[in-house]
């Protein structure tokens, strides 16, 4: 790349087989060293085995904290003052970004209810839904303040319904264990009282395992480093149930030549400046366009601060790019393969319908560019803690939905029971289950 050029440049009809894979996996595997590994499975087994000291003895080696036992719950002092220290222009903010969380949670429980139909004359067959136990909600700190995260996780919870509710913040950094106002004021906003100051990892194992002052849990989830990442693909060997592992931020847009360069280099920089293990990808058909919209990267690029901007360098000049194809069909095969996290489509109303029909993985998909990234993160009420990593191919974004499990119900009339007894006693003789049959033929003989 020229020192002017931002973009990865590359064309998809040129690339072969290895580059269009190493464009898109992107495997926890190749980041995860055998030694961080290591670890981490140290960490969550002293965790496991010593509970409280170990978590104090973590923020003490890692976030230079020291706090005794007593002192890893908020306490009632922390949860009372919060709303002192932020402005009144944030509390506004944080309801209005809870307020449409939870009504999109709360339409989608209405549509995940109690079901049941007779799949035959006297066969009933249906689920039950509840709300699992308990769940523990890690929010990242340190970089800065994330209280978009808390609410992302805790308010399709509190929807759901589920009675435990447990969260778990690393300290911020130089303020002597202070856990982020910000963050207490969501919690305060949804009711969520059992808030922990607890490094990383040694936190995700906190909640998986239990320890004298932090609740066990049943599931995990939340946004984090790379250590708190392996943490949580850790403490599933022991029987926590994660959601997913949510890695580093990715995006793409799909664009064609009718897309504004200068909003369409806005949004790009949107998740391009999270981090330098960022990825993102613009796709578009125009290269007319690419080349404009990399002339606003430019000028973008160069009003943000520095960490930002080197974030965003990396993210769409080493981790990302821009993808040149022959047609939108084309465009969304790419897109398919990346399966991204985050995905807005910038195409003309006339080809709108038939782009989305064919995106199948996609964490979300934002349409026009007035839906930018910013806006599903902060306050559209979407589900912005999404799948990274490709797992947009085989899951979605948290929702009420993660809080949730299903039970099935049925109940067999003695005719319908009479009906299926042939096919239960077959298979239970084939498969050499003698009680399994004999429990029908008792109650038919004439079988």
């Amino acid at each position: 790349m020229s020192r002017q050029s931002v973009l990865r440049n590359l064309t998809w009809s040129k690339m072969d087989a290895a580059q269009r894979l190493a464009l898109v996996d992107r495997d926890l595997n190749k980041v995860i060293s055998p030694e961080l590994r290591q670890q981490i499975s140290d960490l969550v087994l002293d965790v496991r085995e010593r509970g409280d000291a170990a978590v104090c003895d973590a923020l003490a080696k890692f976030d230079k904290v020291s706090v005794e036992p007593s002192g890893l719950r908020v306490s009632d002092d922390e949860w009372e003052s919060a709303p002192a220290k932020i402005d009144a222009a944030l509390k506004v903010a944080i309801t209005d970004m809870v307020d449409h969380i939870r009504r999109f949670n709360d339409e989608l429980l209405s549509r995940l209810g109690n079901w049941s139909f007779e799949s035959e004359p006297g066969l009933t067959v249906g689920e039950r839904v509840s709300a699992i136990a308990s769940a523990g909600l890690f929010c990242p700190s340190g970089k800065a303040s994330y209280p978009s995260v808390l609410a992302q996780l805790a308010t399709p919870a509190v929807v759901a319904g589920v009675q435990k509710i447990a969260v778990v913040v690393p300290p911020q950094p130089g303020a002597h264990g202070a856990v982020d106002p910000v963050v207490i004021c969501v919690a305060r906003e949804l009711g969520v009282r059992e808030i922990f100051r607890v490094n990383g990892p040694a936190g995700i194992a906190a909640l998986a395992f239990g320890t004298q002052s932090i609740p066990r849990v049943v599931k995990v989830m939340g946004p984090g480093s790379l250590p708190v990442t392996v943490a949580q693909l850790e403490v599933q060997r022991y029987g926590t149930t994660i959601q997913m592992a949510l890695g580093p931020t990715e995006s793409v847009v799909i664009a064609d030549d009718s897309a504004d360069p200068v909003r369409l280099a806005a949004d790009l920089l949107i998740e391009a400046e999270h981090g330098t293990d960022s990825c993102t990808l613009l796709i578009t058909t125009s290269s007319d366009l690419a080349r404009a919209t990399e002339i606003e990267l430019v000028k973008q690029i160069a009003a943000l601060p520095e960490v930002r901007a080197a974030a965003a360098a990396a993210s769409l000049g080493i981790n990302g790019g821009c993808v040149l194809v022959d047609d939108l069909i084309q465009a969304t095969q790419v897109a398919n393969e990346f399966a991204p996290e985050h995905l807005q489509l910038v195409v003309r109303p006339e080809s709108e319908e038939m782009v989305i029909g064919l995106l199948i993985h996609a964490g979300e998909i934002l349409l026009g560019q007035d839906t930018p990234f910013s806006a599903g993160n902060f306050v559209i009420g979407a589900p912005a803690s999404l799948p990274t990593n490709r797992f947009a191919r085989v899951t979605g974004g948290v929702t009420v939905e993660s809080f949730l499990k299903r039970t099935a119900v049925a109940r067999a009339s003695k005719d319908a029971l009479r009906r299926l007894a042939p096919t239960v006693i077959t298979l239970a003789d084939i498969e050499g289950f003698p009680a399994h049959a004999n429990a029908i033929r008792l109650r038919f003989p004439d079988l």
